[in-house]
């Protein structure tokens, strides 16, 4: 758990993951970051791919991923049953629980099944640094936008809600997301929020936003609002720069 005692997430628009030149995944600089928030020298870190099925090939890639950080790395899947005696027992041990990308949709749907949406926002609020990207970023907030029902994007309202805001990620790599986000937001659908490029992860404390954080220069931030009736406006935030990549 977070040694400070504050509840923190860390949503990633993309690039937790780098390649390691093996035809691997290697840690990216946000990966360590939400490392660096539990306060622990080697942290206890979940892994959860629901959002991808818990294919044993994804979850065989994290172990890997994982595998050059110093630290106690277990997973949670779902499928065909828990894998995990006690899921809550489990989650509230850990220091960091990660969520992988994939279907936002399906993830909310099972989590809320199993019971996870309430067992994660008590964890959350002891102190558990919850982290993750896409579906796994997403997942936090009131909504955003998601391919889960097909390449077209759908809005998506019924987020887990512990933070108040609305979420964009793959910001500058998917051209539908802004403009989508923006008239959800503009329309009333979604509350005003955050958004994150590739590479660049929205730090909160609690459910204030304190900063973003990137290893490319050139990434950013975005802070969307409603802007008068049924319009958005958004203003650039610049990300904190880690270790440049």
């Amino acid at each position: 758990m977070s040694t400070d005692g504050q509840p923190h997430i860390l949503a990633i628009g993309g690039g937790t993951f780098v390649p390691d030149g093996r035809e691997g995944l290697a840690p990216s600089p946000l990966l360590r970051y939400a490392f660096d928030l539990t306060g622990q020298d080697r942290p206890r870190v979940c892994f959860l791919t629901t959002a991808v099925g818990d294919g044993a090939e994804y979850v065989a890639r994290f172990y890997a991923a994982f595998s050059s950080m110093d630290a106690e790395v277990s997973h949670l899947v779902l499928f065909p049953m828990p894998n995990v005696p006690d899921i809550r027992a489990h989650l509230l041990t850990q220091d960091l629980v990660y969520v992988s990308g994939g279907s936002v949709a399906n993830l909310l749907a099972l989590w809320r099944l199993h019971g996870l949406d309430e067992i994660l926002r008590e964890a959350w609020q002891e102190g558990v640094v919850l982290s993750g990207q896409s579906a796994g970023a997403l997942c936090w907030h009131v909504g955003g936008n998601t391919d889960s029902f097909g390449p077209q994007l759908r809005p998506m309202t019924d987020g887990l809600g512990f933070l108040p805001f609305s979420c964009g990620v793959h910001y500058d790599s998917d051209p539908q997301r802004r403009p989508l986000l923006q008239q959800l937001v503009g329309e009333g659908a979604l509350p005003g929020g955050y958004a994150a490029d590739e590479a660049v992860g929205l730090h909160y404390v609690g459910t204030e936003f304190v900063q973003a954080v990137s290893y490319r220069r050139e990434a950013g931030a975005y802070r969307v609002e409603p802007d008068g009736p049924g319009t958005a406006k958004e203003h650039r935030l610049q990300p904190r720069l880690l270790a440049e990549l």
